[in-house]
């Protein structure tokens, strides 16, 4: 099985969150497929945490090493199209990758941000919800 897998996700498991355990189990097995986005997003996440002093630079080599371990197949997607669902949903281009990614791939959506799988099911998209 394939699963398209949002930022938040890959970011609970790197961070050890709560919901960690649950996402692995719900990705065992499966082939987790991304928006070339979503590497760009796990930077700009770290960047934050940085610039708040919320994690040391070391805490930040850390959580990279884990990161590299996580297996994401990254994918281009349809840029025009993307900005299409943007636009008929009034979202930030970042959440539109992920939905039209999930489109174009007829794949189901891993991600903890509820708005986003509102989006999700406002497109008739598949979701996968991570329960604790």
């Amino acid at each position: 099985m394939d699963i398209i897998v949002d930022t938040s996700a890959i970011i609970a498991v790197i961070a050890d969150e709560p919901e960690k355990s649950a996402i692995i189990r719900q990705t065992r097995g499966a082939a987790l497929i991304a928006p070339l986005s979503v590497h760009w997003e796990i930077g700009n996440a770290f960047s934050a945490m940085l610039k708040r002093q919320r994690v040391s630079l070391e805490k930040i080599h850390q959580a990279l090493a884990i990161y590299k371990t996580i297996p994401v197949r990254y994918v281009d997607i349809d840029l025009e199209a993307a900005l299409m669902v943007a636009n008929d949903l009034s979202i930030h281009a970042y959440d539109a990758y992920l939905l039209q990614c999930a489109i174009q791939y007829k794949k189901p959506l891993l991600a903890l941000d509820r708005d986003l799988l509102g989006y999700a099911q406002r497109k008739g998209i598949r979701k996968i919800e991570v329960g604790i």
